[in-house]
């Protein structure tokens, strides 16, 4: 199908149709219908179901050529091979942009594949934009929209904020989200395609290039919709907006349950690889690491250098991270004599002032204060910092918080926090990330996203 840009009729549509509506508890179009009334979606719903008069107390027709006003986007959840027929009726209404939520197509083998080549044929037919067969669709967080039929009291809704999913697999974008929400990254929009019959991971990247809420696009894949499109699309978007991806089907088992889960063709990886470096993609390797760069390219920019402070109050951490730095080719140089007698001057005679810097058991909040002001705001000796806060001993307190986030604001330094422990600490590392710092559970985990971080900065400068 030929590519015209109404994709964001997907995210923010006026009047929207959802073919199955019912209230029957458990069932897709229920929980779509849910979804959409809890969130406070402003615009027309018009439930389509032959079985009710009103659903959710919002008047039902019973086809959608009975439905009163054209509709931007049609949402159909029902069985598949129910799908031909809607389909057939919405070209007679001339809706041109769907949401196949249904499975039952070519992820299931050959009677699949000839079912989903038949709708195919209808679409193409009568003009018709498709997001699936087989997915959960689309969630805009701005708009209040979704097509997704899980329940929010199950997965938690992210805040408002600059990252973007894009994904093949509906189950990994839904957890995605579900842990954006507890790492306190904020959603902007998410993409869930499935099967990827029409609409793709190239569509969306090239839609999202002047979306003014996404700052950052997070792509989980299988395979790849068009090379060449998505190359295009991809270098384009990555010069103004970083791009993390996580390919999957790298081996003959992945690719081979891929193909049993969207009907993929995973292809090579090595092309893939090359692929992202050629497009400006930053390639994160595991889940864990995937999230962790989303979070820090969403919520900091790149640092002007590779000079790496690294301030704890526990020598050992700092030490990890210190190898952890030197493995990523992260440069920690020492601290020069001149900043060491600032530092020496300020700061207990026990405390150790060279690179990590070490606050010892003993370091109070203030003591963090001094270390990061003279140490990045006074001095230019790094270019970004890790900061380890161990929240354990008595003399730390919440007021850390403000004293690093004010040191990463008047330096104009980016600084990635690590803090680590139980339930109090995990209110402070709350804390940071509602104030628009990224923190991690370890220090390697810091380390590796003021890796990915840097790595962006690198891209920028070449893109």
């Amino acid at each position: 199908m030929k590519n015209k840009d109404n994709i964001e009729s997907f995210f923010n549509p006026g009047i929207v149709t959802v073919v199955g509506a019912t209230e029957t508890p458990g069932s897709l179009a229920a929980g779509i219908l849910k979804n959409l009334i809890n969130m406070g979606f402003k615009g027309r719903i018009y439930p389509v179901n032959p079985k009710y008069k009103k659903v959710y107390n919002i008047p039902c027709y019973p086809t959608i050529l009975k439905i009163p006003k054209k509709a931007e986007l049609n949402i159909i959840a029902v069985p598949s091979r129910f799908v031909p027929e809607i389909l057939k009726q919405q070209g007679q209404m001339g809706i041109k942009n769907t949401v196949i939520i249904s499975a039952g197509f070519k992820e299931i083998g050959d009677e699949g594949i000839t079912l989903e080549e038949d709708i195919k044929d209808i679409c193409i037919k009568n003009g018709i934009r498709v997001l699936g067969p087989n997915c959960l669709g689309t969630i805009d967080n701005y708009a209040n929209f979704t097509t997704s039929f899980l329940p929010w009291e199950r997965v938690r809704r992210p805040k408002a904020g600059g990252l973007t999913i894009l994904s093949q697999s509906g189950a990994i974008a839904i957890a995605i989200l579900d842990l954006a929400a507890q790492e306190g990254i904020g959603l902007a929009k998410m993409a869930n395609y499935g099967n990827r019959m029409d609409i793709g991971e190239s569509d969306f990247i090239h839609h999202l290039i002047d979306d003014e809420q996404t700052k950052v696009i997070g792509l989980y894949m299988e395979s790849v919709d068009n090379g060449q499109r998505f190359l295009d699309a991809a270098a384009k978007c990555s010069k103004t907006k970083p791009i993390i991806a996580m390919k999957v089907g790298k081996g003959q088992a992945g690719a081979k349950a891929a193909h049993s889960h969207t009907g993929a063709i995973a292809g090579n990886y090595e092309i893939y690889k090359a692929a992202f470096k050629k497009a400006g993609i930053i390639e994160a390797v595991t889940l864990e690491s995937f999230i962790d760069g989303a979070k820090v390219l969403s919520m900091l920019k790149p640092p002007k250098g590779n000079r790496i402070l690294i301030v704890t109050n526990g020598g050992g951490f700092g030490v990890i991270a210190a190898d952890c730095c030197s493995e990523s080719d992260l440069n920690t140089p020492g601290t020069s004599d001149e900043l060491k007698k600032k530092l020496t001057s300020k700061l207990s005679k026990y405390y150790v002032v060279n690179n990590p810097i070490d606050l010892t058991g003993s370091a109070t909040d203030n003591d963090y204060k001094i270390a990061i002001n003279t140490s990045l705001i006074e001095c230019d000796e790094y270019d970004a910092a890790i900061v380890i806060s161990l929240m354990a001993p008595y003399c730390m307190t919440d007021r850390v918080v403000d004293h690093v986030i004010d040191g990463a604001r008047f330096s104009g330094k980016p600084i990635v926090v690590c803090t680590l422990g139980g339930e109090y600490t995990m209110r402070i590392k709350r804390m940071f990330e509602e104030r628009g710092l990224p923190a991690y559970p370890s220090p390697e985990r810091a380390v590796r996203a003021m890796k990915i971080l840097i790595e962006r900065g690198r891209l920028e400068g070449a893109l």
